[in-house]
This record gives C-alpha cells, sequence and structure tokens, in this order.
C-alpha cells in the first residue's frame, strides 16, 4: 500500500525515472568495461588499473565544481541535462575516437578517455544521486526507495550486456547512447514542479525555505574546515575504494576464469551482474525502514563487516557457484553503505550543502583512493593472483572498519541537519 502511495507522488516518479535511466545508460557497459578492456584490447592489470587511476582524478577535479555548481542551483536541473547530452555521445566516442587513440598511444588515449568518462559518468553520477536526494525531502518520500530504482535499471542493463557483448562489443556502447538520449528527453519534458496542485499536496514548506536559502561560497569551502568530514574521507578511502577496485577491475575479470570458454564465463557474470544488482533494488527499498531501527552509525559499521567477508570470502571460495553466493552480499553491503553514508551527512551537517558534502567526502575521497591504490593493486594481482589480492584488500578493509567504530559520531550526538526519526524495535 506504501508503494502504492508513492507512486502516487510525481515527483517520486520523476527522481525513480531519472535513477532507472541514468544507472541503466551506465551499466549496459560500465558492467563490462574491465572485461573490454583486457579480453578485446588486451590490457595487463597494471595498464587497466591506469586508465582507472586516469578516470578518477579527472573524475576528482570536477566532483567538488560539480557539487559546487548543484548546491546553487538547489533543485533545477541545468547541470543534469548538460551531463546527459554528453552520455548521449558514448557510443560515437568509443567506436571513432578512444579505440584508436588507445592504438595510437596507450596514455594519450587514457587520459582523453578519463575526461570524457569523468565529465559525463564518474563525477555524474554522485550528481544525479544528489540531486533526488534533496527531491526526497523536500518533496516527501524515501529517497532510498528512489535510489532502488537505479539498481533495477542497473540489474536489467547487466543481465542484457551479458548477451549483447558476446555478440558485439559495441552494441553495449549503442544501446547506452539510446539510452541516455531517452533520459535527455524525460529530464527537457517532464517537468512536475511546474504544476502547482503537484507543490501544493507534496511539497515540504520547511525544506523549502531551506533551499531557498543559496549557500555561499564561504559556505561550500568550509567544507574543508571540518574536522569530522576529513575524518569521514579517511575511512572512505580506505574501505570504498578497496570495494570499487575489487568490483570494478579485478572480480569482472576473476569471476569468467571459472568456466570452459571465455563466452561461457562472461555469460555468467552478466546473469550474476544482473541477480546481484536486482537484490541490491530489494534492499535500497528495505535499508531505509533497517535504518531507523537500528541508526545511522550501526549501519554503516554493518556495511564495514559484510565488506570484510564478502571480499575475503571470494579470495577463499574455490568454484564458480561458491564465489557467486558470496558476492550476493554485494546487495545489502552497497545499499547500507550508500544509504547510511548519505544520511550520516545530512543528519549531522547544514543540509543546503549536502550535495557537496556527498562530493567531498565521500566521491572525492573514493577516487583520491582509487589514483592512489588502482595502479598498485593491479600490479599486485599481476604478482601474486586475484584470490590473495582479494584477501589484502579484506585485510585493509577491517582495519578501516575498527577506525570507523572510534571516529563516528552517534546518531544523537551534534545533529545539525534533519534529525533520525527512529522506530522502536518491537519484541
Amino acid at each position: 500500500m506504501k508503494l502504492l502511495q508513492a507512486f502516487g507522488n510525481p515527483f517520486y516518479r520523476m527522481g525513480s525515472l531519472q535513477m532507472l535511466l541514468f544507472f541503466a545508460g551506465w551499466g549496459i557497459w560500465w558492467s563490462f568495461f574491465q572485461i573490454w578492456l583486457t579480453t578485446k584490447q588486451g590490457f595487463s592489470g597494471a595498464q587497466v588499473g591506469t586508465i582507472f587511476s586516469f578516470g578518477s582524478a579527472a573524475a576528482l577535479m570536477l566532483m567538488f565544481v560539480y557539487g559546487s555548481i548543484q548546491d546553487k542551483l538547489g533543485m533545477k536541473r541545468n547541470l543534469l541535462i548538460a551531463l546527459i547530452a554528453c552520455q548521449v555521445f558514448l557510443a560515437p566516442f568509443f567506436t571513432w575516437v578512444y579505440v584508436p587513440m588507445l592504438e595510437a598511444n596507450f596514455y594519450v588515449g587514457a587520459v582523453v578517455g578519463a575526461i570524457y568518462l569523468a565529465v559525463s559518468y564518474l563525477a555524474a553520477c554522485p550528481v544525479f544521486e544528489a540531486v533526488t536526494e534533496r527531491m526526497s525531502r523536500r518533496f516527501h518520500f524515501e529517497f532510498g526507495q528512489a535510489r532502488a530504482w537505479g539498481s533495477f535499471g542497473y540489474a536489467i542493463s547487466a543481465l542484457a550486456a551479458g548477451f549483447l557483448f558476446t555478440i558485439s562489443p559495441y552494441l553495449v556502447f549503442w544501446t547506452g547512447s539510446a539510452v541516455s538520449a531517452v533520459l535527455l528527453a524525460l529530464l527537457l519534458f517532464m517537468k512536475p514542479e511546474k504544476d502547482e496542485g503537484n507543490l501544493a499536496r507534496y511539497e515540504d514548506k520547511e525544506e523549502s525555505l531551506k533551499d531557498s536559502k543559496t549557500p555561499s561560497m564561504k559556505d561550500i569551502l568550509g567544507v574543508f574546515k571540518i574536522g569530522d568530514v576529513w575524518k569521514i574521507i579517511g575511512f572512505v578511502i580506505m574501505s570504498w575504494t578497496f570495494y570499487t577496485v575489487f568490483d570494478q577491475q579485478m572480480f569482472p575479470e576473476f569471476f569468467p576464469r571459472f568456466f570452459d570458454t571465455p563466452e561461457q564465463g562472461q555469460q555468467a557474470y552478466g546473469v550474476l551482474n544482473s541477480i546481484e544488482v536486482f537484490l541490491e533494488f530489494l534492499m535500497m527499498g528495505l535499508v531505509p525502514v533497517f535504518m531507523r531501527k537500528i541508526g545511522v552509525r550501526k549501519a554503516i559499521l554493518l556495511s564495514c563487516a559484510i565488506m570484510v567477508v564478502r571480499i575475503g570470502g571470494c579470495g577463499l571460495a574455490s568454484s564458480p557457484l561458491g564465489v557467486g553466493i558470496i558476492k550476493l552480499l554485494h546487495a545489502p553491503e552497497t545499499a547500507l553503505f550508500i544509504l547510511a553514508i548519505f544520511r550520516y551527512f545530512t543528519l549531522h551537517f547544514d543540509t543546503r550543502i549536502s550535495a557537496t558534502l556527498y562530493m567531498v567526502g565521500f566521491q572525492i575521497a573514493a577516487q583520491v583512493g582509487q589514483i592512489i591504490f588502482s595502479a598498485p593493486l593491479g600490479a599486485l594481482h599481476d604478482q601474486i593472483g586475484y584470490q590473495q589480492t582479494f584477501l589484502v584488500i579484506s585485510g585493509i578493509v577491517c582495519v578501516a572498519s575498527l577506525y570507523a567504530f572510534f571516529i563516528l559520531r552517534k546518531d544523537e550526538e551534534c545533529v545539525e541537519g534533519q534529525p533520525l526519526e527512529m522506530e522502536p524495535v518491537t519484541e
């Protein structure tokens, strides 16, 4: 019944659709990007790590700019429209620019590709999430239940990509361009905020008043003076960074090795990835309810514990079934971490600069970590193999989890943003 009521909210429908289409357009090719680099282009683990590091560096430089611009724009979609317009050119770029440049000069191609990927996807993803989160607070719906549709879109795309990729790798890029064109049309023509009746029924006047007070550049730059933000940055670098390197740079090639042919492995990986992200879709809807019962801090710590078990377990498992089952822990881990860290910022800090806080404290921190660790971890796996590298990563995340236990604020401490409405735990 609550789900049906949520669908009656046009702002929830808008937020859900833009999440679904953005992640569908990204997932259709991103889920196989590492496989494409290694099996179709023939790059080593160190070279793949370099490509990801360059992308992270370019995204790092853009994220603070994007966050500042979006905090100034508030609910306006100007930036989103510009980013999606760039995504429409994904297939032409990969087909006629990126591949020839990588073949002619690897480092030049990697730099050019990093700039395009950062502008269009890597730095754009948190902007879409931040806008949807701001919309959820202003128009009375759960951000997690809107973000869940992004996971659903990614799941469907990953499943389709597993079959499209075996026909022709370039099909995934052209499909990504087509999905982005649909999202561009949605952003241009679907505008529920133009209807006064919608505003009267769904708008939170208090949140609207907060949004009307545009933060100054002094407010935005003041993020870097907050000691607790720097503590979170250190935690994210030593945890989410390694999740990303494991999930995006290593596992897509590691899992198919359990199968007789590359084609069988790639299709199996596509199916596993799809199941995993579909479960993530379900968890994104459930985690907001669960988080109100256990609290934000405990949700973050629980996600870290799952991360340690999942990455370490993949290093110990010896069969595709065992690895696949352990990998499905991705669903609760990701939903808990993303939603809880976002809620941590809106709970303890000024919500007017939520986009900047999310960019700096989470996304930029993760990109810094990837810049530092992608190439070394790629070289490490070239030397000692995937499973031993997974055990090293799991150990590092375990240390980061202990650090988080001591530095994370309790939910009732220093509440400078939107208070958490805790639900009583029934016996």
